[in-house]
């Protein structure tokens, strides 16, 4: 008589037997890639809906929704960028990670006050609030470089971050240059050639 003994599956593979799941083995990113896609496509379709600077509740509240999901998928790159150690495995590369990931925190509380239109930038309390907006875009831009020169990521994931994360300095001069209308439209496109490519990129990261 033969007994033969089979091991308990993982829990990874389990995760890679069910269907629709949202992770596997090979593919350990593929909602952090999907969330970040999905933010991008939203921030896109509500500047293409109320522009980048709305005006009265509705405006305001759909602005804020899709900037809100754009920076939620922001969280999610920093958390695979951690994972990764694409910025490198230093002390400065990690606390650079932290204090990014404090600044689009801090950002989200300036786009859920603006939604609910209750800030006012007359205040400087308020005003150094809204700023880390902008503060959170430019630190993604840098730490857009740092992965192509760092070079932990590879092929087209090494240089497509700097691409997303080129938005602030292309759609402000834009608007700036062009007009907001103009702007509108850079910017939507920028978020649809950048960010949301980027998930995409970022989904089928094994590594």
């Amino acid at each position: 008589m033969t007994i033969s003994h089979s091991p308990a599956p993982a829990r990874s593979d389990v995760a890679a037997a069910t269907p629709g799941t949202t992770t596997s083995p090979t593919r350990p990113f593929l909602l952090h890639g999907r969330v970040l896609s999905a933010g991008a496509l939203a921030w896109s379709a509500s500047i293409l809906t109320v522009g980048q600077d709305p005006h009265g509740t509705v405006g305001l509240a759909v602005f804020g929704v899709g900037s809100g999901l754009f920076q939620v998928g922001l969280l999610f790159l920093l958390r695979v960028l951690w994972r990764t150690r694409a910025l490198g495995d230093g002390r400065i590369a990690r606390g650079v990670l932290r204090f990014e990931a404090f600044a689009v925190a801090m950002a989200m509380a300036s786009t859920f006050v603006d939604a609910i239109g209750i800030s006012d930038l007359s205040e400087p309390a308020w005003l150094a609030l809204d700023l880390f907006w902008p503060l959170s875009m430019l630190g993604m831009f840098l730490i857009g470089i740092r992965i192509a020169v760092a070079g932990r990521w590879k092929g087209l994931s090494r240089f497509w971050p700097m691409v997303a994360e080129s938005w602030a300095v292309v759609t402000i001069p834009a608007m700036g240059i062009f007009g907001e209308e103009a702007g509108k439209y850079v910017g939507a496109l920028h978020l649809l050639v950048g960010y949301t490519v980027l998930g995409a990129i970022v989904s089928r990261k094994t590594d």
